[in-house]
C-alpha cells in the first residue's frame, strides 16, 4: 500500500505543471525550484505529524501562493477605525500631506543631506532641523536620531557610561512590546540607581543617593499607566534645583513629546517640551511619531555643550535618522511654527474634532447600511504611551448583537471581512459588537469605509 510520503510529487513532476511553468516566466528557475523544495519539506513534516498528503493541485497552489507573497509587499496601508489614535500596531501617527510631499520629494533623487550648498563643502544633517527645534522649544541645541529609545541610549552612553544615573523607582517602567526603560539604560553601560518606592519618591531619596560616581538625575514619563491613591513625586523644578546644587545634569525622558497644551482639548495635562527646557533641564528627549504627529524619530533638545558631546560620540552614526524621515519631521515641525498643527497634523485634527462632527459621520455610516446598525456612546483612546488613561468621548457604529453566540460570530465575521478589503479596515470588538470609531478615521477615508461596509454586509447577507 502506497504511503502518504510516496504520494508526494517530485520536484521534476511539479516543474512540469502548467502553472509552475508560468511561474518560471516571471521568476528565476532557481527560485521556483527552491520554493518547491520548501513546500515539499513542509508537507513531509505535516505527514510525519499524522496528516494526509495534499493533492497535486493543493501543492501547486501553495507554491504559487508563496511566489506571489514574495513579490507583493506585506506592509500595506490600513484604515484605523479602532478609536485608538496613536495605535502602535498600526504605525502610530499618520502624517500631514505636507510631510508626505516633503518625504516624496526627498526620496525621488539626491538631496543636500550632508552638503552645504553655500560653501560647496560637506555639511551636517543636523543643520536641517536643529534651528526649528530650538525655535519651538527654547533649547540651545538639538539632535535627531532614529527613535526615542536610541535617544536615551545615546545620551546615557555618551554621558554616564560606567557611572550612576538616579531615577525614581516608580518611573522604572515597561512600555509596549516588553520594552523596559531600566534595560535600555543598562545597555548604555550606566548603572541605574532606583530610589524611593513605587508610589512615593521624595527629594531626600534622590539627595541621599548622590555620590561621586553619580553622572545624572533622570525623570521618565510614566507612558501608558498612572498611579492613583497615596502617591508622591518630586516636581521637575525641584529635581532641577537639586541637580544645580550638586552640579549634576537632569535628563527628562518625555516619551511622547508634546508641543501643545492638551488641556485645551479636554484631556489631562501632558508634559510639554518647552516647559522642561524653561525649567532648566540639560536634556529633554521625546518621540517624533506620537503626539508630535510626525515620522518615527528620537529628538534630543537641551544645552549646547551637552548636545555637542552627543554629536561627537561614535554611537550617533549608528542611530542617526535617514533623509526621508528627516524631511517629514521638518515639514511636521513647520506646522507648529506656523501655528497650524491643529488643522494640518492628523493626530491633532482627530483630537480636536467636535463630538457633534463625530456623531454626524457615524450616522452617515449607519444610514448607508440601511439596517439595524446602531450608534452608541463610547471613548476614543489616545494610545502610543501618551496621556495614560486619557480618553475622549466619541460615537461608535456598532454592528452585531449582544449576549448571543451567533451575534458574536457575526461581529467576528464582519471584522474579518473588513480586514480583507482593499485597503483593510480595522475595528475593535467589545461585548459581541464590532465597533467602528470615526474619530481615528481620516475624513477623506469615509467614502472608502462606506463602500466596504456595504459590500461586506451584502456579501454576508445577514439581517442584523
Amino acid at each position: 500500500m502506497e504511503s502518504e510520503f510516496q504520494r508526494l510529487p517530485s520536484v521534476d513532476r511539479l516543474l512540469s505543471e502548467e502553472r509552475i511553468k508560468q511561474l518560471q516566466e516571471s521568476y528565476p528557475r532557481v527560485l521556483v525550484v527552491d520554493l518547491i523544495r520548501q513546500c515539499l519539506e513542509r508537507e513531509r513534516l505535516s505527514i510525519a505529524s499524522g496528516k494526509p498528503c495534499p493533492s497535486l493541485d493543493e501543492i501547486v497552489e501553495s507554491v504559487c501562493a508563496q511566489a506571489w507573497a514574495l513579490s507583493h509587499p506585506s506592509l500595506r496601508p490600513v484604515i484605523n477605525a479602532t478609536g485608538v489614535i496613536l495605535h502602535t500596531n498600526l504605525g502610530r501617527a499618520p502624517l500631514s500631506q505636507e510631510a508626505i510631499v516633503a518625504m516624496d520629494a526627498t526620496a525621488k533623487g539626491y538631496c543636500n543631506l550632508e552638503f552645504d550648498l553655500d560653501s560647496g563643502t560637506r555639511g551636517s544633517r543636523h543643520s536641517h532641523i536643529e534651528h526649528i527645534l530650538c525655535q519651538l522649544t527654547g533649547a540651545e541645541a538639538a539632535l535627531v536620531v532614529n527613535n526615542n529609545a536610541s535617544a536615551v541610549l545615546l545620551a546615557l552612553t555618551a554621558l554616564a557610561r560606567k557611572k550612576e544615573v538616579i531615577v525614581s523607582r516608580g518611573q522604572a517602567v515597561e512600555i509596549g512590546g516588553g520594552f523596559r526603560i531600566p534595560e535600555v539604560m543598562r545597555q548604555s553601560g550606566a548603572k541605574l540607581v532606583e530610589v524611593g518606592t513605587t508610589n512615593c519618591t521624595y527629594l531626600a531619596d534622590y539627595e541621599q543617593a548622590i555620590n561621586p560616581r553619580t553622572a545624572a538625575l533622570i525623570r521618565v514619563h510614566s507612558s501608558n499607566f498612572k498611579l492613583l491613591g497615596f502617591t508622591y513625586s518630586v516636581t521637575l523644578e525641584e529635581l532641577v534645583a537639586l541637580g544645580h546644587r550638586y552640579h549634576l545634569p537632569v535628563f527628562d525622558d518625555l516619551g511622547s513629546g508634546c508641543l501643545l497644551d492638551t488641556t485645551k482639548f479636554g484631556l489631562d495635562p501632558e508634559p510639554m517640551v518647552q516647559q522642561s527646557i524653561a525649567l532648566g533641564v540639560e536634556l529633554a528627549l521625546f518621540s517624533g511619531d506620537k503626539l508630535l504627529g510626525g515620522p518615527q524619530a528620537g529628538i534630543i533638545v537641551g544645552k549646547k555643550h551637552i548636545i555637542d558631546k552627543l554629536k561627537r560620540h561614535p554611537l550617533v552614526r549608528a542611530v542617526r535618522i535617514d533623509k526621508i524621515r528627516l524631511a517629514g519631521l521638518s515639514a511636521t515641525l513647520i506646522h507648529y511654527l506656523e501655528n497650524e498643527a491643529v488643522i494640518k497634523v492628523p493626530v491633532w485634527r482627530m483630537l480636536s474634532t467636535p463630538l457633534e462632527e463625530i456623531e454626524k459621520r457615524a450616522r452617515l455610516y449607519a444610514q448607508a447600511l440601511a439596517s439595524s446598525a446602531r450608534i452608541i456612546e463610547g471613548e476614543s483612546m489616545i494610545g502610543g504611551g501618551s496621556l495614560p488613561g486619557g480618553t475622549l468621548p466619541t460615537r461608535l457604529l456598532a454592528l452585531g448583537g449582544q449576549g448571543k453566540r451567533k451575534n458574536k460570530d457575526l461581529a467576528q465575521a464582519i471584522a474579518q471581512r473588513l480586514r480583507c478589503q482593499e485597503p483593510p479596515i480595522v475595528g475593535r470588538i467589545s461585548d459581541n459588537l464590532l465597533l467602528l470609531d470615526p474619530r481615528s478615521v481620516l475624513p477623506e477615508e469615509d467614502e472608502t469605509v462606506l463602500e466596504s461596509l456595504c459590500s461586506v454586509i451584502a456579501d454576508l447577507g445577514h439581517p442584523y
